[in-house]
């Protein structure tokens, strides 16, 4: 009879109790942090102190990220990695070596305006206006380290205990400024100022109640007329924006010439040549200043000189400049109303 004694009407396989599934809990995420940061040691040991990759990371980076990938792919073989795990630890080795590791999600975060580390634990980022702290941490302080020193690869101007104050700007145009310790008590500190992508015009300030339309008719006429303008306020108030916005009044057939420390300017004119200056290098050599640029400028024929900030003994130049026939010249000064801003002017 076999099986088929179940199969007939009445039989045992009539009786039997349907089986119940239990519920299947799926597996919790696999925490990645230990094997990240093993594998980006192990990078840094085998890769990074070869000079020649160095070297090609920072004259060939598309091919060093090709050599990079089969590098991690081995490394990743002394692991029990899935697909998808294997390819989130080959993203972050990857943004760590040539982008801005763990601040890469902040940078492409466009309502983040300011991002502000101190220490490898401690993240914070200004958003519209207000200051919040956020989980993004390094490693440790080796980790923190090495991310600086790939912001500021591209300046040859590397950060240490020596050499521990340095300025300079991202490839977007954002600005960083960098303090190592000992001068930074509580570890490594960066500071991001970043460079907008959207350009505000008259209408939008008018429009946001920043000011009134007589204000903005009032500011284009004085642009116009040549009148020498300092736009003062403390830190993050908008003077860059309101130095941008009052250069669309300058006449597109003069000759404008911008100067600053660290480029940020987004000037609406088309006949401009931008200017910045340079720190000294590592064995104190080939400074130029802000001050130096301005008494070149005289020299260029310009209609405008725009500063982007006097901050120092280039005020003196810039006031030399605006009383000796280049007239309707632009600047910002950190000051928080006008009879500060003449007291910081001399």
């Amino acid at each position: 009879m076999g099986v088929n004694k179940y199969l007939r009407k009445g039989g045992p396989a009539d009786t039997a109790p349907t089986p119940v599934l239990a519920p299947v809990r799926a597996a919790a995420p696999r925490d990645l942090t230990p094997i990240k940061a093993e594998i980006r040691r192990r990078v840094l040991d085998e890769q990074l102190a070869d000079p020649a990759f160095a070297e090609m990371v920072r004259t060939r980076p598309e091919r060093a990220k090709k050599d990079l990938a089969l590098v991690v792919q081995r490394l990743m073989n002394d692991y029990a990695l899935g697909v998808e795990d294997r390819a989130t630890v080959l993203q972050y080795i990857t943004d760590n070596i040539f982008g801005f590791g763990p601040l890469d999600e902040l940078l492409r975060d466009e309502a983040v305006t300011e991002i502000i580390v101190s220490g490898p634990k401690r993240v914070f980022i200004e958003k519209k206006g207000k200051l919040e702290r956020t989980n993004v941490v390094f490693e440790d302080n080796a980790h923190l380290d090495q991310i600086v020193q790939v912001i500021l690869r591209p300046l040859n101007h590397p950060a240490n205990e020596s050499n521990p104050l340095v300025n300079g700007r991202l490839p977007d145009g954002s600005r960083v400024n960098v303090v190592m310790p000992p001068l930074a008590i509580d570890g490594i500190s960066i500071n991001i100022r970043k460079f907008s992508q959207d350009k505000l015009g008259v209408e939008q300030l008018v429009g946001m109640g920043a000011m009134t339309q007589d204000m903005a008719d009032w500011l284009a006429r004085a642009v116009k007329a040549r009148m020498n303008i300092l736009v003062s306020g403390g830190t993050g108030s908008g003077k860059t924006t309101l130095l941008n916005i009052l250069s669309s009044f300058i006449p597109e057939n003069q000759h404008v010439i911008t100067i600053e420390d660290a480029a940020e300017l987004q000037l609406r004119h088309p006949f401009i040549k931008r200017l910045e200056a340079r720190p000294a290098n590592l064995s104190g050599q080939g400074e130029v200043s802000i001050r130096d640029l301005v008494k070149n400028a005289l020299r260029m024929r310009p209609d405008r000189i725009v500063v982007g900030e006097c901050r120092g003994e280039e005020a003196f130049d810039m006031l030399t400049a605006m009383n000796t026939g280049h007239d309707g010249s632009l600047s910002t000064v950190h000051a928080n109303n006008p009879e500060d801003t003449i007291s910081r002017l001399e």
